[in-house]
């Protein structure tokens, strides 16, 4: 193609016909394209990022740049989005450029929504751009006319990578990039995200084989700072404990009423379904207001997303499904429900509103109870410094590469030599051995050692050497393919059941747990509707509309992780006395009691307070490592206190303490946290424990060892976890260094357990523990303690006693009259 003026004068002329001017990222990520670089852009949202991704490719098309020649043929561009949600509002805002400038490009999306005949056409005449997932990528590299589908990819461009590159997705995705980069060697890559942490950690993700010197930094302008509140009680006090933030439901309905539309996220999709239900119930005015969250059906997330594209609901209610990139310039305030966990999910989040770079984003924070005041007051910090957050790059999952390797097989012999160095050039799996790789052959090839007498575990077989001596493998059978793309994916939910009307409306899907409880007659709340059950069969739960009063399905996805860097910023808050003024006057009494009667759980200090209560006795750490980690040190603490006769009752964990009780007293925490229980008790308790299942079951899904779905039938949930558990339990007996065991290690010792969060922590015990024995109830330990016997249920009476003595504190310290706050538990 003839190269001209770094931007082509149709691109130029069209910023110019709609009064913009070309932002000076957007010009350099041309350039970067031009001279042949991958790129990273990290830019602001409403800084036109995703035009940023694409005007490369616009420039191709662009008749200047042709220079009289055909515009290219076959795929040109991918764009890989974590949401396909994203990928669809992509399309839209693409779509404008293209039909004004008069390109001939065709856009097309493809994900697991997308019908299959026009799957089937895609691969056949596929368009110019198509916008995609990582799984639905994956599958389309399992096809053997994969080869000749890419062979004209000149770019992929990756949007939101934050949200997926330091997990399971981004191993598939970087994996996928290998293979891509090997049926195309021009093509380039750009990632494009605006709340990345570690830029440098980002740019050798996307690099081919680490080298940085091959990608591009382009640091987007600055916008106008985000304006975020935090939303405090008018009349009440901020709650002692819940984390719906059900107070502050009144005023977030005044906030609706004065706003055009209105952006409520929530951190869970039970909440989600609750802080619906209670706006519904104050909607005197009968406001359209919308939910959309990943257990919706796709009729009913896409009949609110055009509703909201459109301008037609005052407000939505919704979880992580609209955390990236969707872009609706209409919405002028988002909330927060909850705590944000982290700086870069909140700012993320905050870029929904708004979405101009030169007008500021409104976000409202709305604290569940003091301690979440406490981290959303770090938050905002965080966000006014521009200080981000996030993941750490790990090595990528074994269980993830067996499947890259299974995918690679259905499209056709590869050689063992030339595949291992593809997934080598990608950072995940840039260090794996060649002991490595071949327990991962030798598992796609046979299940393992001890699994190689089953035939049906038999996926690939070794061919003889070629010419060069190279080994090759190929596919033991062609249904083998058919198999692996019905069952291949990265995200395992529990098994979900379909719930729908009589006349086959379809509402979305529940966990078949739920399911199972339900009879007819039963009434729950599910798409923001009182459903009634009629009759569960056939993996189909089928409904009427009710009235009753109902329950709300819980879900059993991870917790948000709590981020370090909001951990140490909410721990600097609290020894910092001076600060404190700015807190509401209940949260600074609640601090100011609490140094008066204990101590204060500041940086460099592992606080446990030992009182009695109700006839046990407590101890609360506070450890500020997230639910993960304090639930994984709960188990094993509770284990020494057996083994100690302290005869241990339970314990309740949140993000930011843990709370064990017994029927003795812990006089010395010390021994209860030596940092040999990572070395004893912690692989006992893992071992033993469901979380090892629970990870087992995860990898086997992933790595194709054990399928979902056969042609013409589906397993249920059922028979998925008997068949998981059988072979885990064979595995254990008779081959305990299984790599899908190791895999499984790696996985509840990273995301189930926090493993090395407690190692950190045990270390830090040894030279920062402070042991302080109270007679009652200090008033940090509330929030948790009123969480015992309640730590699921959304709504339901505290305690009175325990607030009546947390109160009773503030009374004795401040020399006020003690009030009992009422039913603040969320």
């Amino acid at each position: 193609m003839a190269q001209t003026d770094p931007l082509p004068p149709e691109l130029a002329d069209w910023f110019s016909a709609r009064g913009w001017r070309v932002r000076r990222h957007q010009a350099e990520m041309l350039a970067a394209s031009d001279s042949g670089q991958h790129a990273l852009l990290v830019a602001d949202t409403g800084a036109g990022k995703t035009l940023a991704g694409f005007v490369p490719t616009l420039a191709d098309f662009c008749p200047s740049r042709l220079g009289g020649s055909a515009p290219p043929e076959g795929i040109h561009t991918l764009y890989v989005s974590p949401l396909k949600a994203l990928a669809h509002d992509v399309q839209r805002n693409l779509v404008a450029p293209i039909e004004e400038i008069g390109l001939p490009i065709r856009v097309e999306t493809r994900s697991g929504d997308t019908p299959s005949d026009r799957k089937k056409r895609q691969r056949v005449r596929p368009p110019h751009v198509l916008l995609t997932t990582p799984e639905s990528l994956s599958l389309l590299l399992s096809y053997p006319d994969s080869f000749t589908l890419f062979a004209g990819l000149r770019r992929v461009v990756i949007d939101e990578v934050h949200a997926f590159a330091t997990g399971k997705r981004g191993d598939l995705l970087a994996l996928a990039l290998t293979r891509l980069q090997a049926i195309a060697p021009q093509m380039q890559r750009a990632a494009l995200s605006a709340t990345v942490a570690d830029q440098e950690g980002f740019r050798a993700w996307l690099a081919p084989w680490g080298d940085l010197d091959s990608v591009t930094l382009v640091e987007g302008e600055r916008g106008a700072a985000p304006e975020v509140e935090i939303l405090l009680p008018i009349e009440e006090r901020v709650p002692w404990g819940g984390h719906a933030g059900r107070w502050a439901i009144p005023q977030l309905y005044e906030q609706i009423r004065r706003n055009r539309t209105t952006l409520v996220f929530t951190n869970t999709r039970f909440l989600a379904e609750y802080v619906f239900e209670l706006l519904w119930d104050a909607n005197e005015d009968n406001l359209p207001i919308g939910i959309h969250h990943g257990s919706l059906s796709k009729e009913a997330r896409r009949k609110v997303e055009g509703a909201m594209a459109r301008g037609e609901l005052r407000a939505l209610v919704a979880t992580a499904s609209l955390d990236l990139g969707v872009d609706w310039g209409d919405i002028d305030c988002v909330v927060q429900m909850g705590a944000p966990k982290g700086s870069s999910r909140l700012l993320q989040r905050i870029g929904r509103a708004n979405h101009r770079l030169d007008q500021p984003s409104r976000a409202i924070l709305v604290p569940g109870n003091r301690f979440e005041f406490l981290e959303a007051t770090a938050a905002k910090d965080a966000v006014d410094n521009g200080q981000r957050d996030g993941e750490d790059f790990r090595p990528g999952g074994l269980d993830v590469l067996a499947q890259h390797v299974m995918a690679c097989a259905c499209a056709g012999p590869f050689g063992e030599d030339a595949l291992l160095a593809e997934v080598r050039s990608s950072l995940p799996y840039s260090s794996i051995d060649a002991e490595g790789w071949q327990r991962v052959l030798n598992f796609v090839a046979t299940g393992g050692y001890a699994l190689k007498a089953y035939d049906k575990f038999h996926r690939i077989v070794r061919e003889p050497a070629n010419e060069s001596g190279e080994a090759r493998w190929r596919l033991a059978h062609p249904e083998h393919a058919t198999r692996h793309r019905m069952n291949a994916g990265i995200i395992v939910d529990s098994e979900m059941i379909d719930v729908r009307f009589r006349n086959g409306r379809s509402l979305g899907k529940v966990e078949e747990r739920f399911a199972a409880a339900l009879r007819p007659g039963d009434t729950f709340r599910f798409a923001g509707m009182t459903l009634e059950v009629e009759q569960l069969r056939d993996m189909e739960l089928q409904v009427r509309a009710g009235k009753t009063a109902a329950t709300i399905p819980s879900y059993t996805g991870l917790r948000l992780p709590f981020t370090t860097h909001l951990a140490g910023r909410v721990q600097e808050m609290l020894v910092d006395r001076a600060s404190w003024g700015r807190f509401p006057d209940d949260v600074r009494e609640w601090l100011e009691v609490q140094d008066w009667r204990s101590k204060m759980p500041g940086p460099g200090k592992l606080l446990v307070e030992s009182f009695p209560h109700a006839k046990k006795h407590y101890s609360v750490y506070y450890t500020f490592e997230g639910w993960n980690a304090n639930q994984s040190l709960g188990m094993l603490i509770t284990r020494r206190m057996e083994e100690r006769g302290l005869a241990p009752g339970g314990f309740i964990a949140n993000d930011y303490s843990l709370a064990v009780w017994g029927l003795r007293p812990v006089a010395d925490p010390a021994p209860l946290l030596s940092a040999d229980i990572l070395a004893h008790e912690f692989v006992d308790w893992v071992t033993e424990s469901h979380l090892l299942r629970r990870a087992f079951r995860e990898v086997a899904v992933i790595s194709g060892l054990v399928e979902r779905q056969h042609p013409g039938k589906r397993k249920t949930g059922r028979q998925v976890t008997f068949s998981t558990d059988l072979i885990y339990d064979v595995l254990r007996k008779y081959e305990p260094e299984h790599v899908l065991l190791e895999a499984a290690w790696a996985d509840a010792r990273a995301r189930l357990t926090d493993v090395s969060r407690l190692a950190d922590l045990l270390d830090r015990a040894v030279d920062q523990l402070v042991h302080v024995e109270l007679d009652r109830v200090s008033p940090l330990a509330v929030p948790v303690m009123t969480m015992i016997g309640r730590e699921s249920l959304p709504q339901g009476s505290i305690d009175e006693e325990l607030l009546l003595e947390a109160e009773t504190l503030a009374a004795a310290a401040m020399r006020i009259e003690p009030q009992v706050e009422g039913d603040e538990s969320d």
